[in-house]
């Protein structure tokens, strides 16, 4: 069971508890999915898949708080990956992947993300690297894009489960 934040929580572990609990219910969406209902394109309107939303995120994850925040070399599995030739390479290849594996590679960059942002004493400090053009963005602003990314495909993967329940019943 995935636990709400704290309500009476200060600003920095309020951040922290919102981002933890979307990354949990993602998670969770994993739970008893076999291969082929993670890689399934369960709505005509998208080929958006489950395991192709939790490899992104995952990715997205690495991209912020590794890449922008700390400036460290992108890691793997995105270090190796074709992404010059397929941008979309996170979403496409998720299909090879079991939902063990993706739940896997989700907790550990989550973690990783945690211990990056640990290493930082306030919301204000900048990340290493700039974004959007502009000069580097605070550790406040990753923490609420990550809550805005993470929420907004956790919608993304409730109606695809909910596509999948229906697909089954």
């Amino acid at each position: 069971m995935v636990k709400f934040p704290d309500v009476a929580a200060d600003e920095r572990s309020t951040l922290e508890q919102f981002l933890d609990f979307h990354r949990q219910c993602v998670l969770d969406t994993l739970d008893g999915l076999g291969h082929h209902d993670a890689a399934a394109r369960l709505l005509p309107a998208t080929q958006l898949t489950i395991g192709g939303i939790v490899k992104h995120l995952a990715r997205v994850e690495d991209l912020w708080f590794q890449e922008k925040l700390l400036g460290a070399p992108v890691p793997e599995p995105w270090a190796s990956a074709p992404l010059d030739a397929d941008p979309d390479w996170d979403f496409h290849s998720a299909g090879e992947d079991s939902p063990a594996d993706l739940c896997a590679l989700y907790a550990a960059v989550c973690q990783r993300s945690r211990r990056a942002a640990a290493g930082f004493a306030d919301l204000s400090d900048r990340a290493a690297k700039p974004s959007f053009g502009g000069g580097p963005v605070s550790l406040r602003w990753i923490f609420v894009h990550m809550i805005e990314e993470t929420a907004q495909h956790r919608g993304h993967l409730d109606l695809l489960r909910d596509a999948l329940t229906r697909r089954t019943d």
